[in-house]
């Protein structure tokens, strides 16, 4: 599978969670309605990024982490950089991790989560795609997880 398809399986199992030093993971219970919903998860303040319905048809993918350009007015100059969640500089182009809602085994019944297994310390908003509202807001703290709950 090249890095440029949608992979049918993604999501379908357990999540391997990447954390230590500065890193943290994310993971947010769900209301079962929301059952294949993907949010973004973006640096608080970022400006925002394309949403997938804005990629060229084939550049898409769960798998891989994937760059976003950004949309300007005509008059807006395209060159500058964004801060990161812990004041750092991000680039213009960059992506911003999304995830589906997905159903996990857990018990004797399913949680439905959003599992972000590896984002920088400091603090993020949850982005619906492809547009919008930010639904609510998260801090991560390196080295841990963290558990939280959607907004009804």
């Amino acid at each position: 599978m090249d890095g440029n398809s949608e992979n049918p399986y993604a999501g379908q199992g357990p999540v391997l969670l990447d954390i230590g030093g500065d890193v943290g993971a994310l993971v947010v219970v769900m209301p079962a309605r929301t059952e294949a919903l993907e949010v973004e998860l973006r640096p608080a303040g970022a400006t925002a990024a394309r949403g997938p319905s804005d990629h060229p048809p084939g550049s898409h993918s769960h798998d891989t982490t994937h760059a976003h350009d950004h949309r300007h007015p005509h008059a807006e100059s395209h060159h500058h950089q964004h801060q990161g969640p812990s004041g750092q500089p991000v680039a213009a182009g960059t992506a911003y991790p999304h995830v589906a809602v997905v159903g996990r085994p857990d018990g004797d019944g399913l949680v439905h989560s959003l599992v972000y297994p590896a984002a920088t310390e400091g603090d993020y908003e949850l982005f619906v795609l492809p547009d919008g509202p930010v639904a609510m807001t998260a801090s991560v703290t390196g080295g841990q997880v963290t558990h939280t709950t959607w907004p009804d």
